[in-house]
């Protein structure tokens, strides 16, 4: 029984061994600023599919958007890579904000759901748990205030693990 456990840990180690070095990262957590500030979790399903989460203020309201993103290496420089992608948000605000982009009228408050593309890249240092990331995250708000809103760039930095 003890040689069956230390050979199924044995083929476990292995295997996690090599999905490590296959990507640069599986799970980073960290901060996104940009036109918002908040949070950001991206997650690797394989070697080039990531799903990631973020959580962000922007026009003093909360925004949740969930991503899933297509990684693809630049073989000139090792440990960066572009991605692209798609998926949805979820977001509330009032507008009594004075810095109300969609013109709506003042007081009124808004719910939006929609649909975001994101495009970047993504650089993950070889001697640090640090990886950062620069996109372009255009949405189209369906639900709520229609709309498209196409300058969300950010910088993220993630710790990881």
């Amino acid at each position: 029984m003890k040689k069956l456990i230390v050979g199924a840990f044995a083929i476990l180690m292995m295997v996690f061994s090599n999905q490590t070095q296959a990507q640069d990262y599986n799970t980073g957590i960290g901060l996104r600023a940009g036109t918002g500030l908040g949070l950001t979790v991206k997650h690797f399903l394989n070697d080039q599919a990531a799903l990631e989460g973020l959580l962000y203020t922007r026009w003093g309201g909360i925004l949740i958007t969930g991503l899933y993103e297509i990684h693809k290496d630049i073989p000139e420089v090792q440990g960066l890579r572009w991605f692209y992608g798609g998926g949805a948000h979820v977001g509330a605000w009032s507008a009594s904000n004075r810095n109300r982009p969609w013109g709506g009228d003042y007081g009124q408050s808004y719910t939006v759901v929609g649909i975001d593309g994101i495009i970047g890249l993504d650089y993950k240092f070889a001697d640090a748990p640090i990886n950062l990331s620069l996109d372009w995250k255009p949405a189209f708000n369906i639900i709520g205030y229609s709309g498209i809103w196409g300058g969300d760039v950010a910088l993220s930095i993630r710790y990881t693990f």
